[in-house]
């Protein structure tokens, strides 16, 4: 991969995020962003980090009581450690994951990921999540996943990068179109309900940077899931979806911005 297809020059949300969960795959521009919305919200760092922890929970849910032995990972972000493949492989080494994502930067630090090893199987697309056919029709998606057996859809802290004109759930609702019963999705959807303000202030930070967010309410949370069958507790705040109680600090909902859940296709 070139490496002139990156732009050190403008702000990119996967890159803010590393920046913010103490990463090391960032530049200048990503660093003077995060600290810029970290003032306007500090508690920023606790969300992202509860975000993440809500995702690793879900996939050590999805392998060890739900059984998914195959993960597509959509909007993958910068790897960082533990990744879908490591918790599911930690659960049964013949996991097979498929991680998307459309950045050039997040392509080249996956590469490793590529070469795959023991019983599982790794592949990435760079591919756009609004164009889910390009993810669909991925000679990689193809090779690497059964789609006659189940498919656990991640699609973590991306949504709210989606506008209305996008369609989200629509997008959504088709990548799950082809995935057969008991297949699961788990989702994480940003939300200002608990801090408009604070909240309000680093989607306008985002905004500034050429990445405009669309922040869903509780009821815009739900549509995602429709005709799905939740896991309990349902469509909650990240911090409050299955607790480990790995946390060390107690967590206020309002330093919390996204919704998080995991639901099954029905047969």
């Amino acid at each position: 991969m070139s490496a002139d297809r990156i732009d050190t020059e403008t702000a990119h949300s996967a890159r803010i995020y590393d920046y913010i969960l103490g990463g090391k795959d960032y530049y200048p521009v990503d660093q003077e962003a995060g600290d810029a919305m970290a003032r306007e919200w500090p508690a920023l760092p606790v969300h992202m980090r509860a975000n993440r922890d809500f995702m690793n929970r879900a996939v050590r849910y999805l392998a060890e009581e739900a059984g998914i032995r195959q993960f597509l990972d959509v909007g993958t972000g910068i790897p960082t450690s533990p990744n879908i493949h490591e918790i599911a492989r930690s659960v049964a080494p013949g996991s097979r994951v498929v991680y998307v994502d459309n950045d050039p930067l997040v392509l080249a630090l996956s590469q490793e990921l590529l070469s795959s090893t023991g019983e599982g199987r790794t592949a990435y697309i760079e591919a756009d999540m609004r164009e889910p056919a390009t993810i669909l029709d991925s000679p990689a998606l193809r090779e690497t996943l059964d789609l006659g057996e189940p498919v656990a859809l991640a699609v973590i802290a991306i949504v709210h990068f989606m506008l209305d004109e996008h369609d989200a759930v629509g997008i959504v609702r088709r990548l799950l179109e082809p995935l057969p019963a008991g297949s699961y999705l788990a989702m994480s959807i940003g939300t200002a309900e608990f801090a408009p303000d604070e909240v309000g202030r680093v989607a306008r930070e985002y905004a500034a940077r050429g990445m405009p967010m669309r922040l869903r309410t509780f009821a815009e949370a739900e549509e995602f899931f429709t005709g799905l069958d939740l896991v309990e507790p349902g469509i909650t705040q990240v911090h409050k979806w299955r607790p480990d109680g790995a946390d060390t600090e107690a967590v206020r909902d309002e330093d919390i911005a996204m919704y998080g859940a995991v639901a099954r296709k029905p047969s």
